[in-house]
């Protein structure tokens, strides 16, 4: 069995709704709505993502 590890591909602050999309070209976060430039940003991680996914593999 391997796992495999997920990561997010968009996230958004709670405070201050500044939102974020992954470009894989550019291999960083992307800024889709800007938000409060000195917001100490709060992403909405709550829990429920799970950043590794089971695979069963055949051998």
């Amino acid at each position: 069995m391997t796992s495999t590890l997920r990561t997010p591909s968009e996230r958004v602050c709670e405070i201050c709704g500044r939102s974020e999309r992954w470009d894989d070209d550019r291999e960083s976060w992307r800024v889709e709505e800007p938000g409060d430039t000195f917001c100490i940003h709060e992403w909405d991680i709550n829990g429920e993502f799970i950043p590794f996914e089971d695979a069963d593999v055949d051998v």
